[in-house]
Order: C-alpha cells, then structure tokens, then sequence
C-alpha cells in the first residue's frame, strides 16, 4: 500500500479546525507573548540585514534555559554594536581570535560564536545576504525536482535539501573553519545542524519562519525571494504535543518526517500559508493555557476543545490534581526539537 500523503487530518476536519485557530489567533495577545520568544530580539533591528544576522544568532542558541541562554546572547549583540551585519562582514574579513571572550553557553564557547560571525560576514560579502543565498540554493533544489512532484511537494521537498547545503556553506567557511583550528567544528555543527540528518532542525525551520513570513506582529519577512508555501513547522516539544491533541499528526518522534507531517495537515487550512499558526500552537503549550497534565478548567474554556481529542482523556482524568502552569519566564528556547 502507498503511503499516506498527508498526516492525518481530514479535509473535513481541516475545514472545521481553520477557523477555530483562526479565532484563537485573533484573540491571543501577541505583544504580551513577544518577550517569551527569541523573536524578541532580531525584532528590535529595523533593518533586513540586521534582522537576518541577529535572528540567525538568536535562533541557533535558543535551545536549553531562557534564562541562561537570553543574557548571553544580549552580550553577543553588544558586542556586534548596532548594526550586526556590518560587524560580521568586517569580522570575515579580519577574525580576531579573542572575540567575544565573555561568551559561556553550555557547551558553546567564545570561538563557536566568533566562527559563526565570520560564516555570516563570508556569506553577505559573497552573496549580498544571507536571503539572497538561501533563496538562490531554494530555487536550484525547486528546479530539480520539476515535473516530478506537485507544486507544494516541489517547495517542500526542495527547502530540506536548500537548508543543508547553507548550512554547510555557513559552516564550511574559510574564516570560520580558521578561527576553529583548535575548537574543532562540533560546537559550530551544532549551532548549524544538518537538515539533511533525521532531526527536526528547530531552530533552523525558526529562523525560516522568522524571515520568510510577514512582515507582521510577529514575523520579520526580511527574505521575500522564498515562498511562505515551502515552510515547515518548527517542531517543538509545545507544538508536538498540541499537534497530537488537534489530530495533525499521531507521529510521537521529534523527527524531521513528524514536522512535515504536522505542517502537511496545516497546508490543508492554509496551502499557501501553512505555519501561519505555529506561533498559537506553541504559546499555547508555552503559555499554560494547554497543560501538560489534565486541567478541566482549562478544557471547558478553550476554544479548541472541539476539535480536541484530548479532551475526553482530560475530562476522565478531572479527579487528578492539575499541575500549575509554566513559569512566567518560560520561552520557546526551553523547548527540544534541535
């Protein structure tokens, strides 16, 4: 038997969810939920190449605790002054060794960090911006896979492919790899994951969605030349989780093949548009609003309940003690998914 094109979410079921999410995005108060998302911070630049410089910084640490991990990269932006872009094409052109020597981040050290600003200033000297490349190696992969998929399966089986050959450029890069002789590459790989491997690249599919949706209350759309269509989730502990309540998906792994799983069946509420609810999905999880344990409380009131299938498990389990909701200062950071 063929397998399944899409998750598993009906068109009937698409049709009856779409505005339900619509209606949860409307009333969610997006200002307030900035300052729990590492978008916060690429926000505060008005420019596209700032944007895309401090967003790629702050997507690739945003893994582990927000309370570790913001401070550290508010001195790494300091450090940049106010325009990143500009200190990182001058960082590639002259790397000092000794950068950014008050960075600690878990296992990621100062020479990561300096290695990861000469691979952005190589790239935007070479390529003018990081959107401008992505998008060039996007249409390469789009024009191989012509004639033999359907138009939205083009996008998407080209994005995967365009991401681990950026990846690889940014951590190939000669000034990189320079400032890297005694480090070695691990930290820099796992700063630029490969897209190519089984994980879901998070933080990748993040920064993507940052970049390339938008511009809105949210997103940057810093990168035009790369069509919202061929996005796929980025998928977190938060988003994996609802996605299962919401029957976009009944795959439990944080896999690559579970993301597109999950943005499979949001293409069936928005084919142009599919990760337009990540950012509902997540803060709902992030946010306590959708508990991890059972809270009838919070069943009865949310305006997904309708179309959840964990609201029958919750109701059986009321007599159980809910668990109090996330720490205020939880953000998506502190979620898994690479």
């Amino acid at each position: 038997m063929a397998p399944r094109r899409y998750g598993p979410l009906s068109a009937s079921r698409a049709r009856a969810l779409a505005p339900l999410l619509a209606r949860v995005e409307r009333g969610l108060d997006t200002a307030a939920r900035i300052g729990f998302d590492p978008v916060e911070l690429p926000r505060r630049y008005g420019a596209p190449a700032d944007q895309e410089v401090a967003g790629l910084f702050a997507a690739a640490l945003a893994y582990g605790r927000a309370d570790l991990f913001k401070p550290q990269l508010e001195r790494v932006l300091a450090e940049m002054g106010a325009s990143p872009a500009r200190f990182c094409e001058a960082f590639a052109r002259a790397p000092r060794p000794g950068a950014f020597a008050d960075f600690r981040y878990r296992f990621n050290q100062p020479a990561d960090v300096a290695a990861l600003a000469a691979a952005v200033g190589h790239v935007r000297v070479l390529h003018g911006s990081l959107g401008d490349r992505f998008a060039a190696l996007f249409r390469e992969e789009q024009a191989a896979v012509v004639g033999t998929r359907p138009p939205h399966a083009r996008q998407g089986g080209a994005l995967r492919p365009a991401l681990a050959r950026f990846a690889r450029e940014l951590r190939e890069a000669p000034p990189a790899r320079a400032l890297l002789t005694r480090r070695g590459p691990r930290g820099l790989a796992h700063l630029l994951p490969d897209a190519s491997l089984a994980g879901a690249c998070k933080r990748w599919n993040l920064y993507l969605r940052w970049m390339v949706r938008g511009p809105d209350a949210v997103d940057l759309g810093a990168w035009p030349g790369v069509p919202r269509s061929a996005l796929v989730v980025p998928l977190d502990t938060h988003v994996a989780r609802i996605a299962r309540h919401l029957r976009l998906t009944r795959r439990t792994d944080m896999t690559w093949r579970t993301a597109e799983e999950i943005t499979e069946s949001l293409r069936r509420l928005d084919p142009e548009d599919p990760v337009r609810f990540d950012f509902v999905l997540c803060h709902l999880g992030m946010s306590g609003a959708c508990p991890l344990r059972s809270d009838p409380a919070c069943c009865e009131v949310c305006q997904l309940s309708a179309a959840c299938r964990g609201r029958v498990r919750r109701a059986a389990g009321s007599r159980r003690r809910p668990a109090p909701p996330p720490p205020a200062a939880a953000t998506r950071a502190d979620s898994s998914g690479g």
